[in-house]
């Protein structure tokens, strides 16, 4: 590290995630933070997520039972940008009189202000999209694993075309209470409920998507999983708590994930995947879901059964307004991530 780093001192908020003081050169993992939530229809606040996970997460012990010496993982993340973020803000204004227009019965094809609002943000996301990707590549090429931090759910879709890009097979371990798997949703193409729809439909190399948790899902989704034939393989809540409920172990049920994976594994992960308690300000929160510690145990069985995390995300946090819970369970599940993706990277530069 580029200064001395006390692991047991008082966090210091110099700018960079955790108060670690490492610059991107010296990185081995790279978080990207995208301050977007354009297409959040429920609840919106998740572009302030990045912000608030930064400032919650230098309060954090940086120990951690899994990961000898923590603490001196090299993690970066990128500035957050102020443009993107007035962006998103002008576009979520106009946005949130294009749901209420729908809800009260509007069609799109009818106004052509809401439309042209829908182009808009479009572009937005193909931009962002673009430069994600562009950036991970290089990043990729540099040895380092590449991360995002939303924002909503839409945000990574440039680092999986990065991925795709390595022309190398990967799947997808997707936490999540939605399946993510609408073609469009509101008129929007890229929204974060299509997220898993476009990453199937237009990678070449994405040969599975593992999906746990779900539990809202709709009619079209679960068409979409059943013809798949076996790329789409979902664990869904209810299937998991009967299991449960009938005696079967998390470690169980976890080893029977890990086993539809294959070695190379991107991980996606949507904090409305965990119990709504955890994370009661996130933009669309379903009863179920998970114990933070069940998706920490669930990660680092992915790299003890020898897997390979090439890269992940974190979405969906959104900070209250009357205190920073939802960021502080936000910070420490983006330490998990780390810590399990800087594991893996120990383990098979060995190799």
């Amino acid at each position: 590290m580029s200064e001395i780093f006390d692991p047991n001192g008082v966090g210091i908020a110099n700018g960079n995630i955790f108060g670690f003081p490492v610059q991107k050169e010296e990185a081995t993992i790279v978080i990207t933070p995208i301050p977007w939530d354009a297409t959040a229809s429920y609840g919106k606040g998740t572009s302030s997520g990045p912000q608030a996970i930064l400032d919650a997460s230098t309060q954090l012990d940086f120990y951690h039972h899994q990961l000898e010496d923590a603490w001196k993982t090299q993690v970066y993340m990128s500035p957050i940008s102020n443009e993107w973020k007035k962006i998103n803000d002008d576009l979520c204004i106009r946005g949130m009189e294009y749901i209420r227009y729908l809800e009260d019965g509007g069609k799109l094809e009818d106004s052509l202000e809401f439309s042209e609002l829908v182009n808009d943000i479009a572009e937005a996301q193909t931009a962002l999209r673009l430069n994600l990707k562009e950036k991970c590549i290089v990043l990729f090429n540099d040895g380092k694993i590449p991360a995002v931090l939303g924002g909503e759910h839409s945000t990574p879709l440039g680092l999986i075309d990065a991925i795709d890009e390595l022309g190398q097979p990967f799947g997808i371990l997707q936490i999540d209470a939605h399946a993510d798997l609408r073609n469009a949703y509101e008129g929007f193409e890229q929204s974060h409920a299509s997220i898993m729809y476009n990453a199937v439909s237009t990678t070449k190399n994405l040969t599975k998507l593992v999906q746990v948790g779900i539990r809202d899902v709709a009619q079209s989704e679960i068409d979409l999983i059943n013809q798949s034939n076996g790329k789409i393989k979902t664990f869904f809540d209810w299937e998991i708590k009967e299991q449960e409920f009938e005696g079967k172990s998390w470690k169980n049920i976890v080893d029977s994930i890990i086993t539809e994976l294959p070695q190379r594994v991107y991980i996606s992960f949507d904090i409305d995947g965990l119990k709504p308690n955890l994370c009661p300000n996130t933009g669309t929160p379903v009863a179920g879901g998970f114990d933070l510690e069940q998706i920490t145990y669930l990660f680092f069985q992915v790299v003890k059964a020898g897997k390979e995390i090439i890269a992940f995300d974190l979405n969906e946090v959104a900070p209250g307004s009357s205190d920073d819970w939802d960021a502080n369970v936000g910070a420490r599940a983006l330490w998990n991530l780390v810590c399990a993706a800087e594991k893996s990277r120990r383990v098979h530069a060995l190799n």
